[in-house]
């Protein structure tokens, strides 16, 4: 296989965005981890309890700024050393605030809201170019995706209730016009949209246990695939019985080989053929699947996390088992691939570096909350975030309390 054709696109200098790419692989193999490490610096960047996985940290293509987008709705603006440069309170903080990460196209950052509105954010000087309203898509009431860029044009998709259903959006970047959009989305979707532009494809998943996938660029619906089994889930009942729930679709669905590689509730982790939407093979984690995972184009292996409290990586041909590492608790965020490394972070509050062809643990770093951002490399740091600290959450007869804020942090090497 020539892995040339693997580069995760788009291989731009001047692009940065979710899971490194169009195809969302997370992988990034020029980037090394190293043996041991320290906290460098840290600071408070997340308070709401909404269980959706946090915002990544995201480093501009050249390095100098790290973006951090809270669920407070507010964004940060770092050097590598910790030292701040901005920080942009948002509207977003009148709602759960941001989850998804943001886009970086030369000196504008594109991330959308859990106030289903749209925000292009200018990097040097911490101000709003652009806003578009949830009115200008059609009464959103969120956008936890991350947006997509190529040619000029964002992709993502926006969640809606009563009934509950989503919508996937093209906008003009330079402007926020949304100028297309398809609402054949049921269940109130959390994937960011992955492309190959080789393959001519565009995927997302939804709550409703649904894959959808459009031809690229034309955006002609191409084909559906149910998750769920025969028949699909039996559970709850929504959207006056158009859909049940039991195997929902939270995992951003990377695409390599010709391929898309689906997580779901349904405790089940796929191989789609890209060209009609048919399983090629699938494996029984015994347990929900909803992280991003990590596609390594060079080894042709795929790294999945679940709430089985374990890492796998997989064979992406077969589905064949490599290793499995326990973790210590759920994984619902983005695992990271690197040259000698797979990153991945646990409800446990820690992070683990892994071997990435043993699966052995290197190392791990106790925080205080949740990990549930991507790990980031970039230069020899690492960045990343946690949920907040909350007692009674799950307790519907006792008051949720907010314990300790959850923080970004930066991790260097122990030397």
């Amino acid at each position: 296989m020539n892995t040339d054709e693997y580069v995760p696109l788009p291989a731009d200098d001047e692009i940065s965005m979710f899971r490194r790419g169009l195809r969302r692989y997370g992988y990034y193999p020029n980037e090394t981890v190293p043996s041991s490490v320290r906290v460098d610096w840290s600071f408070p960047v997340n308070g709401i309890g909404h269980t959706a996985a946090k915002s990544t940290p995201r480093p501009t293509p050249d390095g100098e700024t790290i973006l951090i987008a809270g669920d407070t709705g507010t964004i940060h603006a770092v050097r590598p050393t910790g030292e701040r440069r901005w920080t942009l309170e948002t509207g977003a903080g009148r709602s759960l605030g941001f989850h998804g990460t943001p886009a970086i196209v030369g000196d504008t950052a594109y991330i959308g809201g859990y106030d289903g509105e749209l925000y292009a954010i200018d990097i040097p000087s911490g101000t709003i170019v652009w806003h578009t309203r949830l009115r200008e898509f059609g009464g959103s009431i969120a956008i936890g995706s991350s947006p997509a860029y190529i040619d000029g044009n964002l992709y993502l998709v926006a969640e809606y209730k009563n009934p509950a259903k989503g919508a996937l959006w093209e906008v003009d970047a330079e402007t926020g016009t949304p100028t297309w959009s398809d609402d054949r989305i049921w269940g109130m979707p959390h994937p960011s949209p992955a492309i190959d532009c080789e393959a001519g494809k565009l995927v997302t998943g939804s709550n409703d246990g649904v894959v959808y996938c459009w031809e690229f660029p034309s955006l002609e619906f191409a084909w559906s695939f149910q998750a769920g089994g025969e028949g699909g889930p039996d559970g709850k009942p929504m959207a006056d019985g158009r859909f049940n729930l039991g195997a929902q679709i939270k995992g951003t669905i990377p695409v390599y080989d010709g391929a898309a590689f689906v997580g779901s509730w349904d405790g089940r982790f796929y191989r789609l053929d890209l060209e009609d939407g048919s399983e090629e093979w699938s494996i029984d984690t015994g347990d929900v699947v909803m992280s991003n995972p990590a596609i390594d184009p060079e080894q042709g292996i795929v790294y999945v996390g679940g709430d089985d409290r374990h890492v796998r990586a997989l064979d992406a041909a077969t589905g064949d088992e490599r290793w499995s590492a326990y973790v210590g608790g759920t994984v619902i965020g983005s695992i990271t691939a690197t040259a000698d490394t797979i990153l991945v972070g646990s409800y446990d509050t820690n992070l683990y570096a892994l071997d990435r062809a043993t699966g052995d643990r290197r190392w791990r770093v106790n925080n205080r909350g949740h990990v549930t951002s991507g790990a980031i490399p970039h230069d020899g740091r690492l960045y990343y975030a946690e949920r907040g600290v909350f007692s009674n959450y799950y307790d519907e007869d006792e008051e949720t309390v907010l314990e300790e804020r959850g923080h970004a942090y930066c991790l260097v090497p122990d030397e």
